[in-house]
């Protein structure tokens, strides 16, 4: 017991390996009512993989739970959920092709059985009532919910769970993907479900939010249980040092505060850009070896920007061009020859294909320059894969392991190897560092003033202002579609005068 009270989840030595990677290691943990546990480590440390065993979707090698003072032992996900255990994913969670109501209510369909079959006015009644309890009245139970943007579909899944009345939530990485709008909601279910005695683990990266929302926090490195801190001891550096087993992640971002890049060479060029209410009148210009940071909030229309400049959407007015010769950019496949490279926010769904192999991943965008006449060469195509693997450090068993099962670091990292083996002069990096941990995040830092330093060009969007205070030459605000404001890099610049040109 902890201050009077019994733990309403007990992990007693729980293990679970996969093939070779011993995922989770002998880990135990106690859980209390009223508390929010932060779940903390860098990728492949096991956290999601604990998460996973507890919510049903996995089941352990060994080890014993206990929920409310008895055995537990979760069939599935929706097994734990009807139990009281639900769980938020990072990654999306709905299915196309049904409405918003079917997706809110799968696997409880029944409690809207009548004489004549499941009512879907009672479903969709149901649905508005919860959709409206969280804040999302804007979302239609009745539509179809790949009509939606991801993060109404996020809270699709957060309706989903909260109709269960969970006694324990586990949030996993689910904030990384929202807006700050979006994240408020989770906060605020957070605190609500606090101050009602139920109990949440909280699994993220960043670790200010880790502090702003948690009451304590669980370390997890390498699969093994580290420590807990809580109170004062929940510091940014103290959880640095256990997650990754040193004091001092040497520099984080760039290190000078000058801007560096060739002013004279413009490689990518966008003028008047218009589409829909999204994009309004936005004109830019990437310079050779620049990083040109992007920031604004999720819904500003920087994520449809970073579409347009790679061929993505349809525009409406004005032109995306390329190199010296100004080559129009109309579409993806012209981006793609002219060796530009998109990296999107959504990964899973947008970039990678989750059920293929790393080779396959990394190798699919060179499949023109590796041919020996009309035939792939695969010795060649299996040998890019690799150096780029080994380039960029992606921890996998092989080259053969499916991306599926990668952490959100290492899938990140095929993204990035993908257009680095098809040779990318100028990268588009649409939160390159969304879901990643702190490790990783230093790495990906570093790769990006690596390609800079290599005469590459990079246009980095975030919605974390620190990252682009902290890596770009010159940042462009954009706000309801349009540029608001530009600033140059320098050691004076602030969040607070990139905040003012936001809201």
């Amino acid at each position: 017991m902890e201050n009077g009270k019994t733990p309403i989840l007990v992990l007693e030595n729980m293990s679970k390996t996969f093939g070779t990677i011993q995922a989770v290691q002998d880990v135990s943990l106690r859980l209390y009512p009223g508390e929010v546990r932060g779940l903390i480590g860098e990728n492949g440390s096991g956290k999601s993989t604990l998460a996973a065993m507890v919510c049903g979707s996995l089941r352990p090698d060994t080890g014993k739970m206990r929920y409310r003072g008895e055995e537990y032992r979760p069939s599935s996900v929706l097994d734990a959920r009807r139990q009281g255990i639900g769980i938020l994913l990072q990654e999306r969670g709905t299915i196309d092709g049904m409405t918003v109501a079917e997706n809110l209510f799968i696997g409880r369909e029944n409690d809207f059985r009548g004489k004549f079959g499941i009512s879907k006015r009672k479903m969709q009644k149901a649905a508005a009532e919860i959709l409206h309890a969280i804040g999302a009245d804007q979302i239609d139970p009745a539509e179809r919910v790949e009509r939606y943007k991801f993060e109404e579909r996020k809270l699709v899944e957060v309706a989903r769970v909260m109709y269960a009345d969970p006694q324990i939530l586990i949030v996993d990485e689910t904030t990384s993907a929202l807006s700050l709008a979006g994240r408020e909601a989770i906060y605020a279910i957070i605190e609500r479900l606090r101050s009602e005695g139920k109990s949440v683990i909280f699994i993220g990266h960043d670790l200010d939010e880790i502090i702003r929302v948690c009451d304590t926090a669980t370390v997890l490195r390498d699969g093994c249980y580290v420590d807990t801190l809580q109170g004062e001891g929940m510091t940014p550096g103290a959880m640095r040092s256990r997650m990754i087993g040193r004091e001092n992640l040497g520099h984080y971002y760039r290190e000078d505060f000058v801007p560096r890049y060739c002013a004279e060479e413009t490689v990518l060029q966008a003028t008047h850009l218009n589409a829909g209410s999204a994009i309004r009148d936005v004109s830019l210009a990437l310079h050779r070896q620049e990083i040109l940071g992007i920031c604004g909030l999720s819904d500003s229309g920087m994520h449809e920007l970073a579409k347009a400049l790679f061929g993505g959407i349809r525009i409406d007015s004005g032109t995306v061009t390329v190199g010296k010769a100004s080559q129009p950019i109309r579409g993806t496949v012209q981006a793609v020859k002219a060796h530009i490279a998109y990296l999107p926010k959504d990964r899973d769904s947008e970039s990678l294909f989750l059920q293929s192999s790393i080779q396959e991943n990394i190798s699919i965008t060179c499949f023109d320059q590796k041919k020996i006449g009309f035939l792939l060469n695969k010795r060649h195509l299996r040998q890019t894969a690799q150096e780029q693997a080994k380039a960029l450090n992606i921890k996998c068993s092989s080259l053969e392991q499916l991306v599926s099962e990668l952490s959100g670091g290492n899938k990140q990292k095929v993204v990035v190897a993908k257009w680095l083996a098809n040779q990318a002069d100028i990268l588009i990096m649409d939160c390159p560092t969304r879901g990643i941990d702190v490790g990783v995040k230093a790495a990906i830092y570093d790769l990006i003033c690596q390609m800079k330093a290599d005469g590459k060009s990079i246009v980095m969007l975030s919605e974390e202002m620190a990252e682009v205070i902290g890596m770009a030459d010159r940042i462009l605000v954009i706000k309801d579609g349009a540029v608001s404001g530009e600033f140059m890099r320098s050691a004076e610049l602030t969040e607070h005068m990139i905040v003012e040109k936001i809201i």
